[in-house]
C-alpha cells in the first residue's frame, strides 16, 4: 500500500510516508523509454478493469513494448530495472483522520527498491475512492492512460518542466475551456448546480449534462471540442474526506482544471457553483 500526502495527481506531488517528495530525474525519464512496461492485472479475473485495461493498452499505448502480468509476477519482477509497471494501488493520506482510501493508477520504474512506494513514478493519477464501484472509473481508463503516456513524452522533451512548476504548465490550459463543450454527469453535480438553468446562472459557456456512454464515445472519437469532469469522491459512502475535480480533454488528454475541497455540509461531494465561477472567471 502506498501511503501518500497527495498534493496533486502526478508523482511530482506525491509525498510518501517518510515525508520525502520524489521528482523523476532526467535519468529516470530516459530509462523509462528503454523499459518494457508490464501491465499488472488485478487478482480477481471477473473485474471489468482487467478486460478494459487490455483494450485500452492495445488502442492507446505506443511508447514502450508491453506485456500483461499477474500481481504475483509483479512482486517478483518489480526489482528488475529493465521493466516499468502500470499498476493500481491503494493510497491513503498521511495523518488523515478519516482514513479515506483511494485507488491510484501508477506508471513506475522497476529497480532495487524494498517497498513499492519507493519505486520512481513517471506519472500517477487518482481513479476513485477505494470503496467505490469500478464502473465509476473504468469508462475513463482510456483517457487516463492517454494522459500518462502524453505526460511521459512531455517530460522527456521538456525535462525542465519537472523541476519547475508542472502544475502551472497544466493550469495554463484553463483559458481554453471556454472554446470547448464541458460534459458533466448529473450525479457529479451538487444540488446548487444540478440543472441546466442553475449552471447557466454561473457559467455562460457551452456545456452538456450527459451520460457515461456519451463521455466514453467522446473519448473513443477523440472529440477535440469536448472536455469532461473526472471527479474523485466517496460517492455516497459517507466518508467526509476530499473531493477531487479534474477537467480533461477528450482528445488531447490534457488537464484543463484541477481543484479539490474537503467535503462538508456546505461543500458536499460534487462539482460546486464555485468551480463553475472559477472556470468562467479564468
Amino acid at each position: 500500500m502506498k501511503k501518500s500526502l497527495i498534493v496533486f495527481l502526478l508523482s511530482i506531488w506525491l509525498i510518501d510516508a517518510s515525508g520525502q517528495s520524489y521528482v523523476p530525474s532526467r535519468d529516470d525519464i530516459n530509462a523509462f523509454f528503454n523499459t518494457k512496461t508490464m501491465v499488472v492485472l488485478l487478482d480477481n479475473p471477473l473485474l471489468e478493469y482487467n478486460i478494459i485495461i487490455k483494450e485500452v493498452m492495445e488502442q492507446e499505448w505506443g511508447i514502450t513494448d508491453f506485456e500483461y502480468i499477474t500481481f504475483k509476477e509483479f512482486e517478483e519482477l518489480r526489482f528488475d530495472p529493465q521493466y516499468s509497471f502500470l499498476y493500481m494501488s491503494q493510497v491513503t493520506f498521511e495523518n488523515d483522520k478519516t482514513d479515506a482510501r483511494y485507488r491510484f493508477l501508477h506508471l513506475s520504474l522497476g529497480g532495487d527498491y524494498f517497498r513499492k512506494n519507493q519505486m520512481p513514478d513517471i506519472a500517477s493519477v487518482p481513479l476513485a475512492y477505494y470503496s467505490v464501484d469500478e464502473d465509476n472509473y473504468t469508462y475513463k481508463l482510456a483517457i487516463l492512460v492517454r494522459f500518462m503516456q502524453n505526460h511521459a513524452l512531455l517530460i522527456k522533451d521538456h525535462p525542465e518542466i519537472v523541476s519547475a512548476n508542472v502544475l502551472q504548465h497544466y493550469n495554463d490550459n484553463i483559458r481554453d475551456i471556454k472554446g470547448k463543450t464541458l460534459y458533466l454527469l448529473e450525479e457529479e453535480l451538487t444540488d446548487e448546480v444540478n440543472s441546466t438553468a442553475r449552471i447557466k446562472e454561473v457559467y455562460p459557456y457551452k456545456f452538456r449534462i450527459v451520460t457515461k456512454d456519451v463521455i466514453t464515445e467522446a473519448i473513443k472519437e477523440r472529440n477535440n471540442n469536448v472536455v469532461f469532469l473526472h471527479k474523485v469522491g466517496p460517492e455516497g459512502t459517507k466518508i467526509n474526506a476530499r473531493c477531487y475535480k479534474i477537467i480533461i480533454g477528450a482528445a488531447d488528454a490534457n488537464f484543463y482544471y484541477f481543484d479539490y475541497h474537503k467535503i462538508s455540509n456546505k461543500k458536499p461531494d460534487g462539482f460546486l457553483s464555485d468551480d463553475f465561477k472559477k472556470l468562467a472567471k479564468k
